[in-house]
């Protein structure tokens, strides 16, 4: 049975490993509300079940589903993918599972952040979210992981680190009053630090512009390799992404990592801007408490969303004019790693894509604690 502990993985030798490293195995959500998702979520379970076959390819891959939707989960998705019932409010794997982490005898525990759908009633996305809450320990038991319940209301998407001791993170999403409102932007690093083992904290500034996450790290940099750092990036000056990557490659151009490097960064281009149509629009059915999906809005799209399986990135196919770039940079960053794309609009109208859908587990392989330093970030 998994324990809750009461300790801290950074007082237990624990931190959490680069995703880049060999995983275990990936966990997924089915999607199914008809608040979020169009046309009773059929055609997001069509592009969840494809984005299930490809990670398969690489690495096992897990994907909870609810009581009601188990037949349905189970006859579009292949023998390959193990299909478990674990009741959810949504389907944001990387937000509601837990943050694994590790020891130098590799070792695996987990973090079970607090959760409010991303705002809780000042900005959050839907109510309630208790199932959402219960998902991480659930995942943590059949695991068999032992479990640290954290005090910070935090998601996964919230933060990349370079398993070496570094995190990156916005000011946009980890400083929002929706989430901690009694912390101080030191009380929150002092948690980054508990729970993630790292000793630099990188803080960039806003998030991709109508990113509902409040400005989540994932969509706009993660780490290629420790010391590298991809960024989304717009050359447009009209586009307000543009000042967003400015400020934020200012940042990383005069941080340093946890082990004193300089920040090389490379640019990975912005698909779009890609809107909501009315079509996709009138698909979604509304429902008190919850975000409306608007004809025209902006979509939150970004190819830094994307999921590094064991050997292979599989990265979302957002934009024709923009797809087929993408791939080829994420092909010279990755260059022992095998690109896949798959088609991610109908992820992307949900508000997020592949990053977010999926949680991987760290492999048990031997690993080196990460280098601290006594500086305290940038």
């Amino acid at each position: 049975m998994a324990r809750t502990l009461r300790s801290t993985p950074a007082r237990d030798g624990f931190w959490m490993p680069s995703e880049l490293g060999p995983h275990a195995g990936c966990w997924m959500l089915w999607p199914e509300r008809p608040d979020n998702w169009r046309d009773a979520a059929q055609p997001a379970q069509s592009a969840f079940a494809a984005l299930a076959v490809a990670l398969s390819q690489f690495e096992p891959v897990t994907v909870g589903v609810s009581e009601p939707q188990f037949d349905r989960a189970r006859t579009l998705l292949p023998a390959e993918v193990r299909v478990v019932e674990l009741s959810h409010d949504d389907c944001w794997m990387r937000d509601v599972g837990p943050t694994f982490v590790v020891n130098s005898r590799g070792e695996r525990r987990g973090v079970d952040w607090r959760f409010n759908a991303w705002g809780g009633m000042q900005g959050g996305l839907y109510s309630p979210w208790d199932q959402d809450e219960r998902v991480a320990r659930k995942v943590l038991e059949l695991e068999g992981c032992d479990r640290y319940a954290a005090p910070l209301i935090n998601e996964g998407g919230a933060v990349h680190v370079d398993g070496e001791g570094t995190a990156l993170v916005t000011e946009e999403c980890l400083l929002n009053p929706n989430r901690n409102p009694a912390l101080r932007r030191e009380d929150i690093e002092t948690h980054l630090r508990s729970y993630l083992g790292v000793s630099a904290i990188v803080w960039l500034g806003r998030g991709i512009p109508h990113d509902e996450t409040s400005g989540h790290i994932d969509n706009l940099a993660c780490f290629v390799r420790p010391g590298e750092i991809a960024l989304t990036w717009t050359d447009n000056r009209r586009d307000p992404q543009h000042a967003v990557s400015l400020d934020a490659l200012a940042r990383l151009l005069d941080g340093r990592d946890a082990r004193g490097r300089r920040f090389k960064v490379h640019k990975l281009p912005m698909p779009g801007p890609l809107t909501l149509t009315a079509k996709e629009a009138a698909g979604v059915i509304p429902r008190q408490g919850t975000k409306r999906r608007r004809a025209g809005e902006r979509l939150a799209a970004s190819y830094v969303n994307f999921y590094p399986a064991n050997g292979g990135i599989v990265m979302p196919l957002l934009d024709r004019r923009t797809d087929r770039l993408a791939g080829a940079r994420l092909k010279r960053l990755f260059p022992g790693r095998r690109v896949v794309g798959i088609p991610a609009r109908e992820i992307l109208l949900g508000g997020g894509n592949i990053h977010c859908l999926t949680q991987q587990v760290p492999g048990r392989a031997r690993r080196r604690r990460p280098t601290t330093r006594s500086a305290a970030g940038t």
